[in-house]
């Protein structure tokens, strides 16, 4: 006769088996319960990118701060409360995180196509920054899917956690360490700096008090639109062509023209400077590299199976 404690140890091994393939993401998740989500994201992408090219790289943007404060969860989307310490307020988002009425259309349409929510705020950030990057000439990549959404926010975590523009390259190979991702992911997800902008206060510091590895040409364009004082909140382009996927700014850095402190460092005569002057001359290789570390990134702590929610809203927890 069979003992009872053999029999709760085959339950507890099938249960332990169901909630690991329950828990894992994967890149069909939403084929058979709405398989109109993928397309209608991507369909209020391109017109939305359309419409500003810019925001192809603020929805990247999203991403990549959502996914560095405990996990990609988009608990950068939620709006302060009495119980939210939202992180919109924190150093690096605050009057500079951007796209999130972009992030309310898609979470409308896509409700609307699947005729409930069913598709996470989490996975929305994860496939809006894919299609942001095609729709810019870049690599596209699967996005596992299948993430759940916060019922919290951390506003401290974000200013510990998502890296500064000022930071040397010691303290960037750390904080990347600290979410998993290597030294090779730090490079490769540092070139999403292709695209986009930078305000004046991220790299005034940069263009006037550095000298040692910064252009001099270069240093004195930017401050043509970047007083010592003032016009904190006026941009500059992190690489040539701020709209358009390409290996520009890695050519950039090897000429010593990186915006912020934390570009240049990657290219400073440490241990990343052989992966930059590789990305600087093949795009290829970069744009590989770089949908690779998209992926590992988006894997970062997921809330899955039942641990929190799909927002019906995805500024405030159900």
């Amino acid at each position: 006769m069979v003992s009872r404690s053999f029999l709760f140890l085959q339950v507890l091994i099938m249960f332990s088996l169901a909630v690991i393939a329950f828990s894992d993401l994967s890149d069909d998740f939403y084929e058979d319960v709405c398989p109109e989500a993928l397309p209608t994201i991507k369909r209020v992408v391109e017109d939305a990118v359309r419409k500003e090219r810019r925001m192809g790289a603020s929805l990247l943007r999203l991403h990549f701060h959502d996914c560095f404060v405990n996990g990609c969860d988009a608990s950068v989307l939620l709006d302060q409360t009495a119980t939210i310490d939202s992180e919109k307020t924190a150093r690096a988002n605050n009057n500079s995180a951007r796209g999130f009425e972009v992030v309310d259309k898609i979470k409308s349409e896509v409700d609307k196509a699947c005729g409930r929510p069913v598709v996470s705020c989490a996975d929305i950030l994860a496939v809006a920054a894919r299609d942001s990057v095609v729709a810019l000439h870049g690599p596209t990549w699967e996005v596992k899917l299948g993430r759940r959404d916060s019922t919290t926010a951390s506003r401290t975590t974000a200013n510990n956690d998502i890296p500064s523009p000022f930071m040397d390259l010691p303290a960037l190979i750390n904080n990347f360490k600290n979410q998993g991702l290597d030294e090779e992911d730090l490079v490769a997800l540092s070139g999403g700096h292709t695209l986009g902008f930078a305000q004046c206060f991220t790299f005034r510091d940069r263009i006037y008090n550095e000298t040692n590895n910064i252009d001099s040409t270069f240093a004195s364009q930017r401050q043509a639109n970047c007083p010592r004082s003032g016009g904190d909140s006026n941009l500059a382009s992190l690489d040539p062509t701020a709209a358009l996927f390409d290996s520009k700014y890695f050519s950039n850095l090897v000429s010593k023209k990186g915006l912020l402190h934390s570009d240049q460092a990657l290219f400073s005569g440490g241990e990343t400077d052989n992966l930059v002057k590789t990305y600087s001359t093949n795009l290829g290789t970069f744009s590989k590299d770089f949908a690779e570390s998209m992926i590992k990134m988006g894997n970062i702590k997921p809330l899955t199976g039942s641990q929190g929610q799909i927002r019906v809203n995805c500024r405030k927890v159900n």
